[in-house]
């Protein structure tokens, strides 16, 4: 028996709903001469679901599948329905050849279907097609003012991965005078070279269940894997083994696995991929005033790679249930020394709970200076628990389990930062993405927080056992 993809996405969300559209579209479709996938079809169906007052049950909803597996045929059918009831579509793409190539799939699908086309044509990244039931669909490139002042009854954003804010800005408006406007987004995941931020942050939103009205399905895998794992190929692409073959797979692998576990395996790296954290995520964070805070202080010490500036932050909890306050204390040149860092320890004394000190180019020296004014013995962290570390600090972005006051220096530092891997296991911490900037204020601010969210909050009694 032949192997097929897995039809039934990996993740989704999908409002209820009783009746749909799916078949009329498909029926369009199937007039074409071709006959949709299964999982194609179940998306018809999930995308074009209607209430009982025969308005979409999803206004918005995204599909993010790897490429080649035939997405773009799940709108093309969506976008045939809407011609045929006579409605007013748009579709946006990042790069003209992409437009152009959508009009074109469109074009022959509408002529082998026999729908008559009264009206077209083709200025590259400009196209329009318009049938006899008075239906209209316009192909652009996008930019940041495109779409203004205009109105239409479904967008389709292309290429969603590249959706970016500005643009956003300037199109999302464009449906809502539609009696039943619908905005569809298909992509794939972004690659490090990408752009885009709506696409990711609409995913998380409809995921974490903070969309009203939206849907998501998504063919992905949870974590990077083995680009030879055949078994995570066909969980990944739904139309392998129907379109898709496993030697075209086994051609594009290469030596960047990451490249292949984004783009063939849908692997979600980064909420953002032009930074780690974003600027919207992290002042979503923001607190108006300090918080009620609750115990001692956790500290958090790091020597930059180069040895020559440290930073050190603080983190306490605070009465919000699985909130921690986090604060940057200061960046300072190594020259300096680090007369600075034991002050502000003695001053703390007894306020100060856990110290958690990396770098070795300047940790052993700080312990040992910490050891000779009786201060406790710090925390020198092994690879693992800096893998733990930051992995603690990300999910506390998504879930929002962290607060702080907008200090300059440390939003700059969090908001231009990439990930970058660390062991072999596929561990990962943070790196800038500005030349020449220096991410040691916020790796001290993600040491604090791992030490403030990793206390029990049982009190041991301490010995000092240098």
């Amino acid at each position: 028996m032949q192997r097929i993809g897995s039809q039934t996405p990996t993740r989704a969300v999908v409002l209820p709903y009783t009746k749909s559209r799916g078949a009329e579209a498909l029926e369009l479709y199937s007039a074409t001469g071709n006959e949709a996938y299964p999982w194609q079809a179940q998306q018809v169906y999930d995308i074009l679901a209607v209430n009982d007052a025969g308005l979409w049950v999803h206004t918005q909803y995204g599909l993010s599948v790897p490429r080649r597996n035939g997405k773009n045929e799940v709108v093309l059918m969506v976008e045939m329905l809407s011609l045929q009831d006579g409605r007013h579509v748009l579709h946006t793409a990042h790069r003209t050849h992409t437009t152009h190539k959508a009009y074109e799939r469109l074009y022959r699908a509408l002529t082998r279907a026999g729908i008559i086309i009264t009206r077209s044509y083709q200025a590259m990244g400009r196209e329009l097609i318009e049938v006899q039931t008075g239906g209209i669909i316009e192909f652009r490139t996008r930019t940041s003012k495109g779409g203004l002042g205009e109105g239409f009854d479904l967008m389709v954003i292309d290429e969603a991965q590249e959706y970016q804010t500005d643009q956003e800005s300037a199109l999302k408006y464009v449906v809502t005078d539609s009696d039943n406007p619908q905005t569809i987004f298909i992509g794939t995941p972004p690659t490090t070279t990408s752009t885009g931020t709506v696409f990711p942050a609409f995913r998380a939103d409809v995921l974490s269940g903070g969309r009203e009205n939206a849907g998501w399905a998504e063919w992905s895998t949870a974590k990077e894997t083995d680009p030879k794992d055949r078994d995570a190929w066909y969980a990944a692409n739904p139309s392998l083994g129907l379109k898709l073959t496993e030697r075209a797979v086994l051609d594009e692998i290469t030596s960047d696995a990451l490249d292949f576990n984004i783009q063939r395996l849908g692997f979600w790296v980064l909420s953002n991929q032009h930074s780690a954290i974003t600027q919207a995520e992290w002042e979503g964070l923001k607190c108006k005033e300090p918080p009620n805070i609750r115990g001692r202080l956790f500290v958090g010490i790091k020597y930059n790679h180069d040895a020559d500036t440290v930073s050190m932050a603080v983190a306490v909890k605070t009465y919000t249930p699985g909130v921690i306050f986090v604060e940057a204390i200061d960046c300072r040149s190594t020259r300096a020394g680090s007369r600075w860092i034991i002050q502000f320890l003695t001053t703390l004394g007894a306020g100060a709970k856990t110290v958690v000190i990396d770098g070795a180019n300047g940790q052993e020296l700080l312990a040992s200076q910490m050891r000779a004014e009786k201060l406790h013995k710090p925390l020198l962290p092994t690879v693992k628990q800096i893998i733990a570390a930051n992995a603690t600090f990300t999910e506390a972005i998504d879930t929002h389990g962290i607060t702080h006051m907008d200090q300059p220096s440390l939003t700059q530092a969090v908001t231009n930062c990439e990930r970058r891997r660390i062991g072999s296991s596929g561990g990962y911490g943070y790196r800038s993405i500005k030349d020449g900037a220096d991410i040691s204020l916020m790796d001290a601010v993600i040491l604090a927080y791992w030490a403030a969210k990793s206390d029990t909050g049982k009190t041991k009694k301490q010995h000092i056992g240098y």
